[in-house]
């Protein structure tokens, strides 16, 4: 029974964290062959920008989502409702500023992302349009998120499937037959975002089951524990964009923008993976927290027991395809390019693909910690492996062994942050939070079909 809704939440969680990365991919795809391989570059100099908004929206809503999962297993479906009603507000508040923002400083941020000569006007035209649908990248977000919260994981897969089919119609018909190059793909991945987006607000308007719209009270002290709780996921998602714009760094710098274009291909590898692991976490989170609120230790144990195994076979699925069969990933991208260029980003994938044997029970392990209101040790992971320990082992690597130790520095990120992961599960099970016993208002029984 506990398995079979581990598996209800987490797959199409897993699935919707895909489809976002494939937004991306897709726009790489056709970018390349539609435009060149500057513009393919210049889309990975504007992901850590995209990856920022998406992380906003996924601190909101992993803090919020999981509030909202522990109100509803103590039986406090106002306070839920209110939490739900407050947040949407200061989304799209939010956006807004995002949107301002950006359109304000637009070459400077691009510039600041690494935009060269050869690049500038391809990563302006980008961003521009990007940040005009801000607002909805991180309302989606939370809607799909809150769907899954509200019982229905289903339809967050359905939203998010409905999103990237728009956007993959949308991108062939805006870059390779209207011509319209990056600028095409940035609109054609933000009307796919107003699409989920119109679809998620349609259901909690009139097919809601317990999360629906409605005035509410003023609460800002709760940001207190949404942000604490949403910050870990959050990093976690922005390390994919702290990681590409400190390899882009690098690599301008020791290898140039051919080592640009080849590291554009990795990193789309590499937010697939992340996705995979980080949808796992986010899957189980609302479970976790709501067993939680409900005192019921012994299910929130066995559904981090599901995680980690979960995290171990898409480890082994990415690892396979990152060493047995990397050739595949790079002519998808690059096609018929120099030869040479393929073959460097083949070894260069092999690689930082090791990374992929260890990241994931450093995801889950925090998303864990997040779920069981133990923010300070899921945030510390989560900095460690996402900005702490790969800028030193970047730098340092590099520094040692030339321009390899960029492409294995990840390796040695992730296992460092690993030591810590597991410092941190010993002293929780040290000092018997997992053995032990937590019952809120005896609550437990009650809740059980709640979710």
């Amino acid at each position: 029974m506990l398995l079979k809704k581990f598996c209800r939440f987490v797959i199409p969680s897993i699935i919707s964290m895909w489809i976002f990365a494939l937004y991306t991919m897709v726009d790489g795809i056709f970018v390349a062959r539609g435009v060149g391989e500057y513009a393919l570059a210049a889309v990975n100099l504007s992901m850590p920008y995209t990856i920022f908004i998406f992380s906003l929206g996924l601190m909101m809503a992993t803090g919020t989502s999981t509030l909202i999962a522990i109100f509803m297993g103590e039986g406090k479906e106002e306070e839920a409702r209110n939490t739900f009603n407050q947040n949407l507000v200061i989304l799209i508040a939010a956006g807004i500023i995002v949107s301002l923002l950006t359109w304000f400083n637009l070459e400077r941020i691009a510039y600041f992302l690494g935009a060269a000569p050869e690049t500038i006007e391809y990563v302006k035209g980008y961003l521009g349009w990007i940040s005009v649908f801000a607002v909805f990248f991180i309302v989606s977000y939370n809607m799909e998120i809150f769907v899954k919260t509200d019982g229905c994981p289903p339809l967050q897969m359905a939203g998010v499937m409905t999103s990237a089919v728009t956007n993959i119609i949308l991108d062939y018909l805006f870059v390779m037959k209207l011509h319209m190059g990056v600028e095409g793909a940035a609109i054609a991945t933000g009307i796919a975002q107003v699409v989920s987006t119109t679809l998620f607000l349609l259901y909690f308007r009139f097919r809601s089951k317990r999360l629906y719209f409605c005035k509410f009270k003023w609460n800002l002290k709760l940001y207190r524990r949404i942000i604490p709780l949403g910050l870990s996921d959050s990093i976690t998602e922005m390390s994919g964009g702290l990681v590409i714009f400190l390899f882009n760094h690098m690599i301008l710098s020791v290898i140039g923008n051919e080592g640009i274009v080849s590291y554009t291909v990795i990193s789309y590898m590499n937010t697939l993976a992340l996705n995979s692991m980080a949808g796992i976490s986010q899957g189980a989170q609302p479970l976790v927290s709501f067993q939680y609120g409900a005192g019921e230790q012994k299910k929130y144990r066995q559904l981090f027991r599901y995680s980690v195994i979960s995290a171990c076979i898409s480890a082994v699925v990415f690892l396979f395809i990152a060493e047995g069969m990397p050739q595949a990933v790079v002519g998808l991208f690059l096609g018929n390019a120099d030869q040479e260029l393929s073959a460097y980003t083949v070894n260069a994938l092999r690689m930082y693909g090791l990374s992929f044997a260890i990241v994931g029970f450093n995801v889950v392990t925090a998303g864990f910690f997040t779920a069981i209101e133990r923010p300070i040790y899921s945030v510390v992971i989560s900095s460690a492996r996402s900005f702490v320990l790969l800028s030193a082992c970047l730098v340092v690597m590099t520094a040692l062994i030339g321009e390899n130790g960029i492409w294995l520095s990840t390796v040695a990120s992730e296992t460092l942050c690993l030591c810590i992961t597991l410092f941190f599960f010993w002293r929780y099970k040290k000092a018997g939070s997992f053995n032990g016993n937590r019952v809120r208002n005896g609550m437990a029984s009650s809740a059980e079909n709640t979710l």
